[in-house]
């Protein structure tokens, strides 16, 4: 069944041009992606135990899960799949399944079955970042500025591989700290390419459905539905700025106007009260250069027009220079 709809669905391309130059099917296999039994992955969370559960979402519940070979591996058990959602679990699948880079989540395999999907990946054990800034149980030293401004490196040039990939750039399309995950020693991990698309080089934008979070989503993409590597630049952006406030980027608690992160830190800046804005520990540990070299790409990141936006490959630049400013 999986195999059949991998040959036939994708969005922006069919899934016949990555069955011939991406996936290498073969039995169990698609691709380095593993076809899990059922059973196997019954037993590996031991029948799906509470005291295995990891967190739930609004598509599903992940468990984690101890193979047979000992490996623990984080196991997300999707609900039901409509049409749509089964598409997007696929490009999952197909994105994941070529991507190698050490700031992207494995994925390492999959179980279709007919109530739902089960898609096993590596097991990150640090939670994710939107937890570590939010949760009110930060820890200094993992949040240090250079910690910051390393964390802010990892994810922008995770997303630079991705927007440049071979023949194809690849939008994750939902960036934000939640979809961030932090491993043993607090690397960065881009998860989540359940809303991703994949664009050939030679198109400059993509029209479809919008997709992602509030407080994260480009406004020129709401508008206009036309997606380019540009949207993940600007949620992005939002992400940076949370590193930098330690505020959550939707939070109705503030003043209307200000109920968006991106518009309440811009509004800020500009009226000259960016020490106001600032984490505490920011202000502490920053030299001043660094502050205002990383409120000017905040800035840029943010911009309303997506032309005067910089690559993510540029931003990965830029996050190094500040780092060394310190």
């Amino acid at each position: 069944m999986l195999r059949n709809k991998i040959l036939q669905q994708n969005g922006a391309q069919s899934f016949t041009y990555f069955s011939t130059k991406i996936l290498q099917l073969k039995p169990n296999y698609f691709g380095s992606i593993k076809i899990f039994g059922v059973k196997e992955l019954k037993k590996a969370t031991d029948n799906y135990a509470q005291d295995m559960i990891l967190g739930r979402g609004a598509q599903g519940t992940v468990y984690k899960g101890i193979l047979q070979d000992k490996r623990v591996v984080a196991i997300k058990n999707h609900r039901i799949l409509g049409q749509s959602r089964l598409e997007q679990l696929i490009t999952e699948i197909v994105i994941l399944e070529k991507i190698n880079h050490k700031n992207v989540v494995k994925l390492l395999g999959c179980c279709f079955k007919t109530e739902g999907a089960l898609l096993v990946y590596e097991f990150v054990s640090n939670g994710t970042l939107h937890h570590l800034l939010h949760s009110g149980t930060r820890v200094t030293e993992i949040l240090s500025w250079d910690n910051r401004l390393r964390i802010a490196q990892e994810s922008a040039d995770a997303l630079a591989y991705m927007h440049r990939y071979e023949t194809m750039s690849i939008i994750h399309r939902d960036v934000k700290s939640a979809n961030i995950l932090m491993d043993e020693n607090y690397t960065a991990k881009i998860s989540d390419f359940g809303s991703s698309i994949l664009i050939p080089v030679n198109h400059d934008q993509f029209t479809t459905h919008v997709e992602g979070t509030l407080g994260y989503m480009d406004p020129e993409y709401i508008y206009t539905r036309q997606v380019t590597d540009k949207a993940d630049v600007y949620a992005f952006g939002v992400v940076l700025t949370e590193l930098l406030t330690g505020k959550k980027p939707f939070d109705r608690q503030r003043d209307e106007d200000d109920i968006r992160l991106s518009t309440y830190f811009v509004k800020e800046t500009n009226e000259n009260r960016l020490r106001e804005s600032v984490d505490p520990q920011v202000l502490e540990e920053a030299t001043d250069e660094q502050l205002s070299a990383a409120c000017d790409l905040v800035h840029r990141c943010l911009d309303p027009l997506r032309g005067n936006r910089p690559s993510m490959q540029e931003v990965t630049m830029e996050l190094e220079t500040i780092r060394k400013m310190g």
